[in-house]
């Protein structure tokens, strides 16, 4: 029943973007070019364990789109996409990863998942660093190096964090089957 259009599913997405949202005015600690350490990525990883890749990619293109009205920073509209709904969409991928068996939750898988899912985001960031953001690197700094490294000084805390939270939520929500 992953795939099917619901209430339910349509009401979770809601809250769940609204709520990613909010966890984004909660930053950790705020890089001096973008991105940010924050659990705003916490809401739209449930809906993807819960319901699927599908509703996972569309939280993240509705949450993508919203982040445009609070300080998004545009040079080009393929950054744009690069930067925003693009890489929040990549949390779906979490989706296709089978977190329970038996009934029990199994946090290797949820790692995996998150990290599967957090790595698709860091390429698309790292791309956008290189094609729109390469002035940024030292004089003489490998541009491939110096975006892998930017970006990953916020995405891997960020991704370890949000999965530490998401055992804790999961298994006291207790993951219902859908």
């Amino acid at each position: 029943m992953k795939n099917n259009l619901s209430t339910r599913m349509l009401a979770e997405i809601g809250v769940a973007v609204a709520l990613a949202v909010v966890l984004n005015f909660f930053k950790l600690w705020r890089m001096p070019q973008g991105g940010s350490i924050s659990l705003e990525m916490l809401p739209i990883l449930v809906v993807a364990f819960r319901w699927g890749v599908g509703a996972g990619a569309f939280s993240g293109l509705a949450y993508g789109l919203l982040q445009l009205m609070f300080g998004a920073y545009i040079i080009h509209p393929v950054q744009l996409i690069m930067d925003y709904p693009l890489p929040y969409m990549m949390l779906g991928i979490a989706g296709y990863f089978t977190i329970k068996k038996d009934g029990v939750i199994k946090p290797l898988k949820v790692l995996l998942a998150t990290a599967v899912a957090g790595g698709a985001m860091l390429i698309t960031h790292i791309l956008s660093g290189v094609i729109f953001f390469a002035q940024y690197a030292p004089e003489g700094q490998n541009v491939w190096a110096y975006s892998t490294i930017y970006n990953a000084s916020f995405l891997i805390p960020t991704l370890i964090i949000n999965y530490i939270v998401i055992l804790i939520l999961l298994k006291s929500l207790n993951l219902r089957d859908n």
